[in-house]
């Protein structure tokens, strides 16, 4: 079996060298498909809604995939050659005070418009009353995630280490919203 996943591994970073945005983008789409399969199983669906691993990939492959490539490409030449704990903290600060918000907003505008289908009235509603909160619960976590991310990762991984730990992010985004919807009802 090790020799199954090494043979996999291998050829996954020659596809990331050759095709890096295409392998970053396929990689994100892939992870947040999976995290909606495990959500959707975990809170008890009886049949998969592949409309909806469907659009999640899409938003994956055709957004946060190529938005991590470009801002890591953009944040290693704002930093260019300067390293150590105090480069990562400003990368890290750079990335929370820019890139956090801006992409909690447009996934939670994405997932109302366009996986669940819903008004724009309704959306713009569920945003503004629960956007403040998913922020200030990302601005606990994400900052550790980025610091890992800075600190350890090549530039090369870090598109693949923030989808692995987005992914796990989105699952604890779909089930906190259904803990609140089963409260509700």
């Amino acid at each position: 079996m090790s020799e199954i996943v090494k043979e996999g591994w291998n050829k996954y970073l020659l596809q990331l060298q050759a095709h890096p945005l295409r392998t970053k983008a396929l990689t994100s789409g892939v992870l947040i498909g999976s995290s909606d399969i495990i959500a959707q199983k975990i809170t008890g669906a009886k049949r998969l809604q592949f409309r909806r691993i469907l659009l999640l990939m899409l938003y994956g492959i055709m957004y946060s995939g190529p938005f991590g490539h470009f801002f890591h490409k953009m944040m290693d030449k704002i930093f260019k050659g300067k390293k150590g704990n105090t480069t990562v903290a400003k990368k890290v600060v750079l990335e929370q005070l820019t890139s956090s918000p801006w992409n909690n907003m447009l996934f939670m505008m994405y997932y109302g418009l366009v996986v669940e289908g819903r008004p724009w009235g309704l959306v713009k509603n569920k945003v503004r009353h629960d956007y403040p909160s998913i922020q200030l619960t990302a601005w606990k976590f994400w900052p550790i995630v980025g610091y890992i991310n800075y600190q350890y990762m090549p530039i090369q991984f870090r598109v693949l280490f923030q989808s692995f730990v987005g992914s796990c992010w989105a699952l604890f985004l779909n089930l906190r919203a259904r803990s609140v919807a089963v409260k509700k009802a």
